[in-house]
């Protein structure tokens, strides 16, 4: 006999709904993978690596370690750039070097940039039923801008961000932050992002109602609620938990 297919359900009376950016409706991983293959090959540092594979373990290496310290406030936004950069390039770098290198990097990285297939449709259905918000672990103006290139800003009433609040997901007030720019309690509120602890597991310890937004299907966290597509979210906001993740009852 199949497995059952249901998932753990949300709370009920949720008003607004509060997106993470980055992998989930915006597709980090495959602007980031083309823009940093552009950006080397006219850096001229492919030789200096065994493949481009191997360069970008390295950039995505130093981009946890930097970030981590950026969350734990040990670096401010610049800083951590500038240190993701001399520990790629192996080197000391002054700020305006590395500041240099950054932006070239960005340029090839923002020509890839795009959103998930599923994410229009999935804010198309959503849009009447739910307010929107964002609440992102990165700065107001890079998010700010990203949105309106990728033509989707004007879905969302707030964007909040980390470098601007002072606090990251999953501190609980950095959720907070949302609920009340939103003016609603927690439990009016379901966030989704693609990190199960650091989105749904922090949502959820807020007392929102968090969503894990499993697109790669890595499954193994049954106490989350978990979908593996947008297409999925407008039903399990209505209650229809017939689809996601294995359930653990039979």
């Amino acid at each position: 006999m199949p497995h059952s297919t249901a998932i753990k359900a949300l709370g009920t009376g949720i008003k607004a709904i509060v997106w993470d950016i980055d992998d989930t409706i915006f597709d980090y991983a495959t602007a980031d993978t083309v823009g940093m293959r552009a950006h080397l090959d006219a850096e001229g540092l492919l030789d200096g690596f065994g493949s481009v594979e191997e360069a970008l373990v390295r950039w995505r290496a130093a981009t946890r370690e930097h970030w981590a310290r950026f969350e734990a406030g040990e670096a401010d936004w610049e800083g951590q750039r500038r240190d993701r950069v001399r520990s790629f390039v192996g080197r000391v770098m002054e700020d305006e070097e590395a500041d240099g290198w950054f932006a070239r990097y960005l340029g090839h990285y923002e020509a890839a940039w795009s959103l998930f297939p599923d994410t229009v449709p999935a804010l198309d259905t959503l849009a009447d039923g739910y307010r929107h918000a964002v609440l992102s672990n990165s700065s107001l103006h890079n998010q700010d801008r990203k949105l309106r290139v990728l033509g989707v800003r004007d879905r969302f009433e707030a964007v909040l961000c980390a470098a601007e609040l002072g606090v990251a997901k999953p501190e609980a007030a950095a959720f907070h932050a949302v609920c009340e720019e939103l003016s609603l309690e927690p439990h009016e509120i379901a966030y989704i992002g693609d990190q199960p602890d650091t989105d749904a597991r922090g949502a959820v310890d807020a007392g929102l109602s968090g969503i894990w937004l499993d697109r790669a299907e890595l499954g193994g966290r049954p106490e989350l609620v978990r979908i593996t597509g947008l297409g999925q979210l407008p039903a399990l906001l209505a209650g229809d938990t017939r689809f996601g993740a294995q359930s653990t009852f039979g």
